[in-house]
């Protein structure tokens, strides 16, 4: 037999021996040195594959909060209110896109507005939008009462206006459980939120402070002001007001037509009305709006009800500077100059006890200027979260 034929059929036990230590003829020697390149070669290969291995379940696991938008639900079994009442079998409805990082922290929870789900949301979550999901892993949720999460309109257990009371908070605190025993998340890149999703930002920022290293709220409020406590009453007033409203026990939905009165006098400045309608329009664009199916009144006036109540000083005894002394997070505060619907006074009095950066809008879209400035908006977002 040949010499290296028989350092072939080395043994992995001799291969860690010392060549001073070998008992073999001199000739074998290089043999020997043949089986531990093997091994070693060997052995980098396993090491290359068991990396490999690694790297597939990571990616595995980071799959299972892949992009793909679908509507998934949150069973917090029953969840307690602040108000001290529960709600049943409580669902709260989301929608995730792009990857949560390894060290899930790039992950940012976008609220919906009132009336609002995370179904219209969606259209924010790309590059050169409000949330770019090729950095981030967006949370899209739909806030109680919304018609998607648990509300009044989908309660089995308590339906229609047996459905309770809720508060901002209320919604907050089911994010966060939905976010904590759901997703496994414990700490957010941002909070964000447009009208009623800015005023959960606000109430996200008080509540959960070490929770959120930035936030966008967006046309919010930290407490609504006295003109827009008219509106939701106004609104409120006139769904309970319509006869066939019947104490929530409607067959169709009630005060639609007052409902699009109210939308179109607020929603825009007079002046953008006025270039956008003629006269003409004005009664046919009314009857069409009634004619719609509209949002459920009853979900209507517990979100109403929700707006109305916010005040996120409430557990500082009533002060906002203790409330802003409690923030952590780093704040950018967009306002509309002219919008009538969430004016803008409380959201910049409580920004510059924050200290945050401020965006106001000059636009004459009023409530309606994140839609006709949304690329400013966009950008001055985007900057914001990369700093």
């Amino acid at each position: 037999m040949k010499e290296e034929d028989a350092g072939s059929r080395i043994t992995p036990k001799a291969a860690f021996r010392s060549d001073r230590h070998s008992e073999r003829p001199r000739g074998q020697q290089s043999g020997s040195c043949d089986a531990q390149l093997r091994l070693r070669y060997n052995l980098a290969v396993m090491k290359n594959i068991f990396l490999r291995c690694t790297i597939l379940l990571f990616t595995i696991t980071v799959s299972l909060f892949a992009q793909d938008g679908q509507l998934r639900f949150a069973n917090l079994e029953d969840f307690k209110l602040t108000s001290g009442g529960v709600i049943r079998d409580c669902r709260v409805g989301y929608r995730t896109y792009g990857h949560l990082n390894a060290q899930k922290s790039n992950a940012i929870l976008f609220a919906s507005w009132a009336t609002g789900t995370s179904e219209q949301l969606k259209v924010q979550i790309a590059p050169g939008k409000l949330a770019d999901s090729s950095k981030y892993f967006v949370v899209l949720v739909d806030a109680l009462a919304n018609g998607v999460s648990s509300s009044p309109s989908n309660s089995q257990s308590q339906p229609r206006m047996k459905f309770p009371k809720i508060t901002i908070r209320d919604m907050v605190n089911s994010q966060y459980q939905l976010l904590t025993q759901q997703l496994g998340i414990h700490h957010l890149k941002a909070v964000m939120g447009a009208s009623m999703g800015g005023m959960q930002t606000f109430q996200w920022i008080v509540s959960y402070p070490d929770f959120m290293d930035k936030a966008v709220p967006i046309v919010g409020s930290p407490r609504l002001a006295p003109y827009d406590l008219v509106l939701w009453k106004a609104e409120t007033d006139a769904i309970e007001s319509d006869a066939s409203w019947n104490n929530g026990e409607y067959k169709e939905n009630p005060a639609r037509l007052l409902l699009a009165e109210f939308g179109a006098l607020v929603g825009k400045t007079p002046q953008r009305y006025n270039r956008e309608m003629t006269r003409q329009q004005v009664v046919e664009a009314l009857e069409k709006e009634a004619r719609q199916p509209g949002f459920d009144a009853n979900d209507h006036i517990r979100q109403m009800e929700a707006m109305m109540s916010l005040d996120v000083s409430d557990v500082f005894e009533g002060s906002m500077e203790k409330a802003a002394a409690a923030v952590k997070a780093k704040v950018l505060v967009v306002v509309g100059a002219n919008d009538h619907v969430v004016t803008p006074g409380p959201a910049k009095d409580f920004a510059k006890l924050l200290g945050a950066e401020l965006l106001e809008l000059e636009s004459d879209c009023g409530h309606q200027s994140p839609a006709c400035e949304e690329a400013a908006i966009a950008a001055r977002a985007s900057a914001f979260l990369e700093k």
